[in-house]
């Protein structure tokens, strides 16, 4: 398997993928044996490690491996990144110490629903296509809508939660944990949008792009959240 042909280094190439990946999958590590395994630290595992995933699905596309097929690697990849959203919104709450069972149903429930569609129904993941600087994915024409308003609407949602409890909170440190978590969801939706507006045909690669710049959410998560959110082991 070959790792580096590219002639240019794209943003997200497939070398800058392996990095990516290596950078989240070690970081989920760093917190599993850093941190106590609470509830806000397994959904910050989870989060890395999905984010990570993606990252490998996202090379095994481009230059397959291990007897699965390319169309398979996406369905893979998009369920890791379908679930993004409620352990986002999730974690959020959890800093908060907020309950809120109607919502976290509705937003595991529409990403199963999803990862159901992508996984198991023959023409739910259509296409792929490894262009160099990112991955083109085609879903079913049925669901490029309802998932773009999903993942939006659910990122959106997270990213307001977590500043509205950020302004209530009396303790700074999930205060600034909160406002982080706002801002790494800023830090990978507003470039995504941004690169989209100047050039529309990334639309189709927006998962791709949305995820390159996702590390600096995993950044933000390990370096910012979860020092002030998480309790270290003794």
């Amino acid at each position: 398997m070959r790792l580096f042909k590219q002639d240019r280094f794209f943003c997200f190439s497939p070398p800058v993928m392996v990095a990516t990946f290596l950078i989240e999958i070690i970081g989920a590590l760093y917190v599993l044996l850093r941190y106590r395994a609470n509830v806000a630290a397994r959904l910050s595992i989870g989060l890395l490690v999905c984010l990570g995933f993606f990252q490998l699905a996202e090379y095994m596309v481009c230059e397959g491996a291990f007897g699965i097929s390319s169309l398979d690697w996406a369905r893979f990849g998009y369920v890791a990144i379908t679930m993004l959203p409620p352990l986002g919104i999730h974690l959020g709450l959890t800093i908060a110490k907020r309950r809120n069972r109607v919502l976290l149903v509705a937003a595991y429930g529409s990403a199963v629903v999803f990862s159901v569609c992508f996984l198991l129904v023959e023409q739910g993941m259509q296409s792929q296509l490894c262009l160099g600087n990112y991955v083109l994915f085609k879903i079913a024409g049925a669901l490029t809508i309802p998932y773009f308003i999903y993942y939006y609407g659910w990122l959106l949602v997270g990213l307001g939660l977590a500043v509205k409890y950020a302004r209530r909170m009396q303790k700074h440190e999930a205060r600034d944990a909160l406002y982080g978590l706002a801002a790494g969801y800023a830090a990978f939706i507003a470039p995504t949008t941004v690169v989209n507006l100047i050039e529309p045909r990334t639309i189709s690669g927006i998962p791709s792009i949305m995820c390159g710049f996702a590390v600096l959410f995993a950044l933000t998560l390990l370096f910012w959240i979860a020092p002030r959110s998480l309790e270290p082991r003794k």
